[in-house]
């Protein structure tokens, strides 16, 4: 990533291009001027507040400008009608600029200019074989990741033949032979991978690697996010296969292998899923996967890990709702917040910036004419980009009916390419800075999530908060609030409690044949662990506390004769 902060980032009257340092120095040096020209709108005539109500009224045909108006959302801001300079002067960033300070204006210098969005769209079949032909599917037709989706029993760590459903939301993978298959031919030295590996990410950490080393790759070409996330799952699921002091060790023990082995691959993958699947708005979102983050820091310090090492073992995932302005907000604050946490842990300017990934949150999905998901995940894929993620998975449109075919996929992953390039949206750097209404968002959005992040953190951090069962009440407190307004119509979901499609005909839902897949996996394990020498086995595992041990044991199941 070094050599890529070096890229080209502008051009100055021809001459030739300005590196991203360069750059920086230039905006840094900007930060000192302090006197600009003028600029008057003189030849427009400036209304007043009163003759736009008045013009307002006029097309309300008496309906109350006040109830009308003026909206409030889940997050307790009001949205007001109409946003001014004269109300927004205070706040607006002029001295704030991207890649630097309190990041609000973007992760890095050049935002998407000199590099794009990362197009992470899942892939989840569930035949290693298959998922691989897939992967390198998706790049030929313009994803920039590799983002690997696996199974339930694969994040469990539970073997194919315990398994209740393999292949249940993406690939089962128990072997190393069946990472190498998984991986076979995949371009790692040119696309960063994406795997969430649930409550630990150890084990498929030491998979990958020992696969890359069995064919010979010098594993540093590795790069994007190996990472799990406990707390998250303990959210999720309500337990976790192990302690979380255990877990905590092992976190401590990947971070400390990727930075030895594997510099560039983060190995912490912290994901807000649980709250947003739940039904929980903006602030709680951010708030609670932050206060588990700030858990994580403080577990990895105690077990000696640098916080710089901490800092660029983080990737965070967050989910697009479906409030256009809100989720631009979002994104804009939660870099900014980031930024404040890590300075009071005393972390470097370059070690505030936060990593993070997006998706289409599911919740605003439906299964009742799912074809009006293509719609949705257009608005939050399109808020995503304006607020500035570094990768993104659009899912595809039918992803809560079955898995995506050829179709759906193509949809899904062509709303990437045509926001980057037909649209232009790789050209503007902080698209919504400056914008009177997203400024103001933005204010209101951080207050209120370091409020209540403080809550959290007052409460002693965000296990004892879930131990009280607080987090838990404020989402479903929400949830109850959402499920009413779509009720009463105050909400509206299109297809769904407005302007259903009477001659709607279900999706076919194309189950997959588990009993036959769960039987060819078990027969392709089988003949992979048949030569096992099993008193050579007992002596590896016998190191697989540490991320090197594992490897070598994943590596050596082997008969000794074949090695």
């Amino acid at each position: 990533m070094a050599d890529e902060q070096q890229k080209t980032a502008a051009v100055v009257d021809g001459e030739r291009p300005l590196t991203d340092k360069e750059l920086e120095a230039m905006l840094r040096k900007s930060e000192k001027v302090t006197e600009f020209p003028e600029v008057t709108f003189d030849e427009f005539t400036e209304p007043t507040w009163d003759e736009w109500v008045e013009a307002c009224n006029a097309l309300l045909k008496g309906k109350p400008f006040d109830k009308i108006m003026y909206t409030k959302n889940y997050e307790g801001i009001t949205f007001d009608p109409i946003y001014t300079r004269k109300g927004t002067d205070a706040i607006l960033p002029t001295n704030d600029y991207p890649g630097m300070g309190d990041f609000l204006r973007g992760a890095t210098v050049n935002g998407y200019v000199h590099e794009p969005w990362g197009i992470a769209q899942a892939c989840d079949e569930t035949l290693p074989a298959e998922n691989n032909e897939l992967l390198k599917e998706e790049i030929s037709k313009g994803s920039t990741v590799y983002n690997i989706k696996l199974d339930t029993a694969t994040k469990n760590g539970v073997d194919v033949k315990d398994a209740e459903k393999p292949g249940d939301i993406g690939v089962n993978v128990t072997t190393v032979e069946d990472m190498s298959v998984l991986l076979d031919g995949l371009k790692l030295d040119k696309y960063p991978i994406m795997m969430y590996t649930g409550a630990g990410a150890k084990n498929l950490l030491a998979l990958t690697v020992a696969a890359l080393k069995g064919a010979g790759h010098d594993v540093k070409i590795l790069r994007g996010v190996i990472g799990g996330d406990p707390i998250g799952e303990l959210v999720k699921t309500g337990k976790t296969e192990t302690s979380l002091d255990a877990l905590y060790d092992e976190m401590a023990e990947t971070i400390k292998f990727a930075k030895a082995n594997t510099p560039e691959l983060r190995t912490v993958f912290i994901n807000s899923d649980a709250y947003t699947d739940g039904g929980a708005e903006a602030v709680q979102e951010v708030a609670y996967t932050f206060a588990t983050a700030v858990e994580y820091v403080r577990q990895m310090q105690k077990r000696g890990v640098e916080l710089h090492d901490i800092a660029n073992s983080l990737y965070f995932c967050f989910n697009q709702g479906a409030n256009f302005f809100m989720e631009i907000a979002k994104l804009r604050s939660l870099r900014m917040i980031w930024a404040a946490i890590m300075e009071a842990f005393g972390a470097e300017e370059a070690d505030r910036a936060i990593k993070v990934h997006g998706r289409c949150a599911r919740f605003t999905k439906t299964v009742v004419d799912p074809y009006v998901n293509m719609l949705r995940n257009c608005t939050q894929t399109f808020s995503s980009v304006v607020g500035g993620v570094c990768t993104y998975d659009n899912p595809p449109f039918d992803e809560l009916i079955r898995k995506g075919d050829v179709f759906s996929r193509r949809i899904a992953r062509n709303l990437h390419v045509m926001l980057q390039e037909e649209f232009g949206m790789l050209s503007p750097i902080d698209a919504a800075g400056g914008s009177w209404g997203i400024e103001t968002l933005t204010k209101q959005i951080t207050e209120k999530i370091w409020a209540e992040f403080q809550k959290v953190e007052e409460m002693g951090g965000i296990i004892k908060a879930l131990e009280a069962g607080y987090p838990q009440a404020q989402v479903a407190d929400v949830l109850a609030k959402r499920f009413k307004a779509l009720e009463m119509r105050s909400d509206r979901a299109v297809g769904v409690n407005m302007y259903p499609n009477m001659t709607e005909e279900p999706l076919e839902r194309r189950e997959e044949d588990t009993p036959k897949l769960k039987k060819e996996r078990e027969a392709a394990v089988a003949a992979y662990v048949a030569d096992i020498d099993t008193n050579y086995r007992a002596g590896k595992l016998a190191a697989v506390e540490t991320v090197e041990g594992a490897i070598e044991g994943v590596k050596n199941m082997i008969n000794k004769d074949d090695k």
